[in-house]
């Protein structure tokens, strides 16, 4: 009897290693996923929804994905969690919208999908509160249009792994086509707000988009193009992704909480895999102009121009006179996205609100810019945006005033929009 008792406290410990080890597992998965940065506000509880996207249809408030059972998703089986997260149904037929991004997640093994529903009814605190309803306007309040588009924009497959490719490469495929969801935010939109590639197989996968007026770079990094991500090694795409900066860029915009939520968290082999991945696709690189006379131009500091004389007085300190800032620290301007991007509304941003990278284990500090827009009028923000969008070998369209207003009253609105978050966070 004694033995028996001992061989089944030993499987009950071993049982238990196992759960645990399943549930670590779904943790980690949920990190890749970032479902964290979207179910979760500054300050509120861990996945208890009530975050807001904005969106060009209005706004879209998360949800409580905790395993509470009357508020959250604590009655959810694994097959119903299964079909919410690849499918976007919920078990009692309601369509959830793209915004939650199913049409990646449905590449997801089923083997993760266990994994993370372990996690989200075992190692997630269950929290008694609802999210704000999302109500949008007419028509996009029908939900049942989902099924119509889902038809014809979701993908019906998991991942299979490309046998032209490394495993090494097929890992990073895996990541950044389904759980990293990277397509959802740098692959261009269609017409009816899909998006037009969801893997390599597609020339506009990650070539690039625009997210509520910021560029959003393409991270198609093969070829030789002298800016951007083509211009990054393996290891500057890994810093970036791992510590929200390299010795090229700093993060910004929505990138930076996906840093912060979930790409920090990744194992340092993963981070190689995206990049070795990303490193497959050849991309279009981006236009500039011979490097013209700039620094010394700043240099010399005589007849120089409003945009130069306001740059030398705000910028010169941290982005110098080349616009290589220092690596690692403060990023730099010659041929960033964020400056030569086609819709300029990101760098008036970033000038008039400030930026800061996050703090991750990889780099704890975290490297501030100040917001200029108490110091600044309307007019010199724009002397300041056209001067570097034109500078060094950046080659894009000037900025006006005019532009500037409309980020500014943009930025306020949005603050302001964001104003229940704040609220809901208290309680």
């Amino acid at each position: 009897m004694k033995r028996i008792i001992i061989a089944l406290g030993l499987m009950t410990t071993a049982a238990q290693a196992q759960d645990a080890d399943l549930i670590a597992r779904g943790e980690y998965l949920a990190r890749a996923g970032d479902c964290v940065a979207c179910h979760t506000v500054e300050g509120g509880a861990k996945f208890a929804g009530g975050y807001s996207i904005i969106s060009n249809m209005g706004t879209i408030w998360s949800t409580n994905i905790t395993p509470d059972k009357e508020h959250g998703i604590g009655n959810y089986s694994l097959e119903d969690f299964t079909k919410a997260v690849r499918q976007g149904v919920t078990p009692d037929g309601t369509h959830l919208y793209p915004a939650m991004p199913y049409p990646s997640y449905a590449k997801v093994t089923d083997e993760d999908m266990a994994a993370m529903y372990a996690y989200f009814m075992q190692g997630v605190e269950p929290v008694a509160t609802d999210a704000p309803e999302t109500a949008l306007g007419f028509p996009f309040n029908m939900r049942f249009g989902m099924m119509f588009w889902n038809l014809a924009f979701r993908p019906s497959d998991v991942f299979t792994p490309n046998p032209d490719l490394t495993e090494e490469q097929n890992r990073g495929a895996y990541l950044v086509e389904g759980l990293g969801h990277c397509g959802a935010c740098h692959t261009p939109r269609g017409i009816g707000m899909q998006e037009k590639g969801l893997d390599a197989g597609s020339d506009t996968f990650l070539a690039g988009s625009e997210l509520n007026g910021w560029p959003v770079p393409g991270l198609r990094a093969g070829g030789e193009g002298l800016h951007g991500v083509q211009a990054w090694t393996e290891q500057d795409i890994a810093d970036y992704l791992g510590m929200g900066r390299n010795r090229f860029a700093a993060t910004g915009g929505e990138m930076k909480a996906v840093i912060q939520h979930s790409m920090n968290y990744m194992t340092d082999d993963d981070l190689h895999a995206i990049a070795a991945y990303l490193k497959t696709m050849p991309g279009e690189a981006a236009p500039s102009k011979p490097l013209d006379d700039t620094a010394r131009v700043l240099t010399e500091a005589t007849d120089l121009t409003e945009g130069q004389r306001l740059y030398l007085d705000n910028c010169n300190a941290c982005h110098f006179v080349d616009g290589t800032g220092g690596p690692k620290v403060f990023p730099q301007l010659d041929g960033a996205s964020v400056v030569t991007g086609d819709s300029p509304d990101g760098l008036i941003h970033t000038i008039l609100a400030g930026a800061a990278t996050p703090s991750t284990e990889r780099a704890p500090s975290i490297m501030p810019m100040p917001g200029f827009a108490d110091r600044l009028s309307d007019d010199q923000v724009a002397e300041i945006a056209t001067f570097v969008r034109g500078a060094w070998t950046n080659d894009a369209a000037p900025v006006s005033a005019a532009d500037v207003a409309t980020v500014r009253k943009a930025a306020q609105a949005e603050a302001h929009a964001k104003a229940p978050e704040a609220a809901a966070a208290q309680h």
